[in-house]
């Protein structure tokens, strides 16, 4: 069995999430009371948070090799990031590791693909939605269109995500209003939506969503699981 190194803390409860669904997966491949062998490195958010929003995103691809390397030091034979907005870092992250990098775009694109899904919708956060680094690698590796809300409602999507979701608080009102930005999107001609942010999940469960839902904290959980079972799975 492969050790998975983690990159968590952002936030804390998405990171909880996917050693959750990490460790039952493993269990549920192989049986017994076999968990998956892993190493995490959580950072602050509210350090990461302040950078976003600061637009600082070089500091943030140093506290992301900073990370990288530590997981690679303490044994990991891969790297999962667990987020999505971060993955903007990728390339900074992949060039300080001398393992494999598991990136949360193509283990979604594979659940597309599977499904017949030619355009989805995105829900993330401000910089996901509306910056190319994951809607690219989306449609030209994948050639699979992105689609995302309006401008007012990538705001409260966004909002939503920081001030609530990432505080492991569930509102009810949000999920009604993240249901009508999935009608919308539907209405746009969406045939599955991404949840795009890995605290989306504590929010929007399938039975929610007026569409077929594509979970990254899951999707990209399993994929992990499938590596490091020695079943295969995609590593940039």
């Amino acid at each position: 069995m492969k050790t998975i190194g983690l990159i968590g803390g952002m936030s804390w409860e998405s990171s909880a999430e996917y050693y959750r669904l990490i460790n039952q997966g493993m269990k549920a491949r192989l049986g017994g009371h076999r968990n998956a062998r892993s190493v995490m490195v959580t950072v602050c958010f509210e350090e990461i948070k302040t950078l976003q929003h600061a637009e600082r995103w070089e500091d943030l691809g140093s506290q992301m090799q900073q990370a990288a390397r530590q997981v690679e030091a303490g044994g990991a034979d891969f790297v999962v990031l667990c987020t999505n907005t971060m993955h903007k870092l990728a390339p900074a992250i992949e060039a300080v590791l001398d393992v494999p990098f598991l990136h949360i775009v193509d283990p979604t694109a594979d659940a597309l693909r599977r499904a017949g899904i030619e355009r989805v919708g995105l829900l993330g956060t401000r910089f996901t939605m509306e910056q190319d680094f994951y809607r690219a690698r989306m449609e030209q590796r994948h050639g699979i269109q992105v689609v995302i809300p309006d401008q007012d409602d990538r705001t409260l999507v966004h909002d939503i995500i920081y001030d609530e979701l990432c505080h492991g608080v569930v509102r009810s009102e949000s999920r009604a209003v993240y249901q009508r930005i999935i009608e919308s999107l539907k209405a746009g001609g969406a045939q599955g939506v991404i949840l795009g942010c890995t605290e989306i999940t504590l929010l929007i469960k399938p039975e929610d969503s007026a569409l077929p839902t594509f979970d990254t904290t899951e999707l990209h959980a399993m994929a992990a699981v499938a590596l490091a079972a020695g079943e295969g799975g995609q590593v940039a």
